[in-house]
C-alpha cells in the first residue's frame, strides 16, 4: 500500500471545483465509453454529504464520520475507474487503476471500523449476505 493518496483525493477535488467553475457539470452514472462518446469533459456525479455533521448527535457522530468517508472513497473508486477507461494511455490507465484499488482498501478499513462501532450494521450485513445466498444458491 502506498504511503499517502493526499495527493490524488486532492486533485480530484480540484477537478470538482474546476468542473463546477466552468459550468461544465457532471453527467449522470454510467460507463465510461458512453461518457467518452457523449462529452469526454464529464464525468460521475460525485455525492454530496447527506447529512449535516454538526447536526448528529454525539454518540452517532463518529458512525456517520465513517459512512461520509466511505461515501467519499466510493466516489473516488467511481472517478478513478471512470477516468482508466476515458484514456487510450497505459500507464496512466495502470495508475489510475491502481489508486482506485487503494481506495477500496480505505473502504474496507472504514466499513471495518463502522462494524465495531455499530452492532446493527454488523448484524444487517451478515443478514443481507444470507438473504443473497438464498437468492443466488451460492455462498460467498
Amino acid at each position: 500500500m502506498r504511503k499517502c493518496t493526499w495527493p490524488w483525493a486532492l486533485s480530484a477535488l480540484i477537478l470538482t471545483a474546476t468542473l463546477t467553475w466552468t459550468g461544465l457539470g457532471f453527467a449522470q452514472l454510467q460507463g465510461a465509453e458512453n461518457l467518452k462518446k457523449q462529452n469526454p469533459t464529464q464525468i460521475a456525479m460525485l455525492s454530496t454529504m447527506p447529512i449535516k455533521l454538526d447536526k448528529v448527535k454525539k454518540d452517532d457522530i463518529d458512525k456517520q464520520v465513517l459512512r461520509a468517508a466511505i461515501i467519499a472513497e466510493l466516489d473516488a473508486v467511481t472517478l478513478y475507474e471512470q477516468l482508466a477507461g476515458m484514456t487510450d494511455n497505459e500507464k496512466i490507465k495502470a495508475v489510475l487503476l491502481d489508486v482506485a484499488k487503494e481506495e477500496k482498501t480505505h473502504v474496507g478499513e472504514f466499513q471495518t471500523l463502522l462494524i465495531s462501532l455499530d452492532p446493527e450494521y454488523a448484524k444487517e450485513l451478515a443478514h443481507g449476505e444470507k438473504e443473497l445466498e438464498e437468492l443466488t444458491g451460492k455462498k460467498k
